[in-house]
Order: C-alpha cells, then structure tokens, then sequence
C-alpha cells in the first residue's frame, strides 16, 4: 500500500472518490458534504491531497484546504474504499496530510469538523484540541461547503455556532501538543452529545 501526494496522474481516480464520498455518507445516516468529481479533481492537481494506492486500486484519499490568508488550513474529505476498510488506512492517511499541512503551511492552525468518533480520536492523537465554532476560521467560503451537508439546517439556525459536527483544532504556537494517550470516556462523553442531538433532530 502506498500513501503518495496527489497530482494530475490521479485524475482518473476522481469520479471514485466522489462517488465513494457519497456512498460513506449513505451508510452512515450522517452530514457528510458532497464532493463532485471536478471539485476532487481540483485538489489531486494542486498538490493539497494524497492518495493511497493498492497498485493502481483506489484505497483511500483525503485533501488539504487553504483559509483565512493561510491561518487556517483543513484536512477534509478523509475517505477509505470499502474494500480497505478496518485495517488502519485511515490513521496512515490522516497522519500523512497533516505532516503535508504542517510541512507546508508550518504556521497554520490545521482545524476540521467531524461527526465521526474515530476521527476525533485520530485527530486527538495528533495533537487537535475540540473547540467551539467560534475557534475555527471565518472565511465564508469554507462554511459553504457546509450546504451539501443533510444537517446544513442545525448550522443555520444556530447562526453557526454548532452542529453535530465536533470542531477540533491543531495549534502549532501552542506548547502542549504532545502525542499522548485518549481519553475514552472524553470521547464516549462527545459521541452521547451527538447521538443525543442527532435525536432531537429525527423527531424534529
């Protein structure tokens, strides 16, 4: 298995990772927003991405967004094929763009929103702190891509201050990101949050 930054020779795996984005977003029942093929293809050419390959088998992705002036940088869309699924991939790919984030934008805050628990662990284990909305950036640009999102409604109506997507931020100026171990219950505490919210929202 290879773990590569994208470039233009990825291209053809661009229709793939849209549609292996919307499927994901299917099966799990949550806000994931949708990534056309032309939008992938954007980041596999600008050299914001890797992509893990099996030979010439798709086996995961994830890319890096630029904000804020280059303050603020997100690791977005991580994604793993289904066939590649529950053997680690996606710890290996979210550490390989966030050592692309921080070789290339070493003084940026690298931030993401997610629902998902096993994201919040990983990014717990890199050094992400969870933060409110506030704490992340700004740039309309980025809560836009918001839109596609079946929850784009929570995000609204609280004038984007919360969701069911957890904010968690990596601040290189500060001096206690060091590796350690999760808290389980930390996170048990965050999945209950949102498994709660995510509740009222059905019987909404």
């Amino acid at each position: 298995m290879d773990i590569v930054i994208a470039n233009e020779s990825h291209i053809k795996y661009a229709t793939l990772i849209s549609e292996t984005i919307s499927e994901s977003a299917k099966i799990r029942g949550t806000g994931i927003a949708k990534r056309t093929p032309e939008y992938i293809i954007k980041r596999l050419v600008n050299g914001n991405a890797v992509i893990a390959l099996d030979g010439d088998r798709f086996a995961g992705f994830c890319y890096i967004e630029v904000w804020g002036h280059q303050k603020f940088v997100a690791n977005s869309g991580l994604i793993v094929h289904p066939d590649y699924r529950n053997q680690g991939l996606a710890k290996k790919i979210k550490k390989a763009i966030f050592d692309l984030s921080r070789k290339k934008f070493p003084e940026a805050k690298i931030f993401g929103i997610t629902t998902g628990l096993a994201v919040m662990k990983m990014n717990y284990e890199l050094g992400y702190k969870p933060v409110t909305f506030s704490e992340l950036t700004d740039d309309p640009e980025f809560w836009k891509g918001c839109q596609t999102c079946k929850n784009f409604d929570i995000l609204t109506r609280t004038e984007r201050k919360m969701c069911l997507c957890t904010g968690m931020l990596y601040d290189p100026a500060s001096s206690n990101h060091d590796k350690r171990k999760v808290n389980s219950k930390t996170f048990q505490r965050l999945k209950s949050i949102k498994e709660q919210l995510l509740l009222k929202k059905k019987k909404a």
